[in-house]
């Protein structure tokens, strides 16, 4: 297993869900978030906004499914031909997962 984190625009992330429910992937984890990446922030004038709002998404999938969803999020969440800002896609093993309600263990 592995749990893929996808940092969107706010503006990007509905489509992104949509196209991976599309895809018949619909265990999605959605927060808002806050930070900045190699840009260090947007400069308007003399103000910088370092503190940039984005929109993570987290999925834990199969290794066999991960190539497929990464592509997916990596189509989706591109603006136009691609612009800083427009996210990061990190990917991290996952050695154990659990239900909750049943205490079954896996996906």
């Amino acid at each position: 297993m592995v749990l893929i984190r996808a940092i969107v625009r706010p503006e990007k992330a509905t489509d992104v869900m949509k196209e991976l429910l599309d895809a018949h992937f619909p265990g999605i984890t959605k927060m808002g978030v806050y930070g900045r990446g190699r840009q260090m922030g947007v400069k308007v004038g003399d103000l910088v906004y370092d503190e940039i709002p984005k929109e993570m998404i987290l999925i834990v999938c199969s290794e066999e499914d991960k190539d497929t969803i990464v592509k997916i999020i990596l189509r989706t969440a591109k603006t136009g031909k691609g612009n800083y800002g427009d996210g990061r896609i990190f990917v991290s093993p996952v050695e154990e997962a659990y239900t909750v309600s049943t205490g079954k263990a896996g996906l």
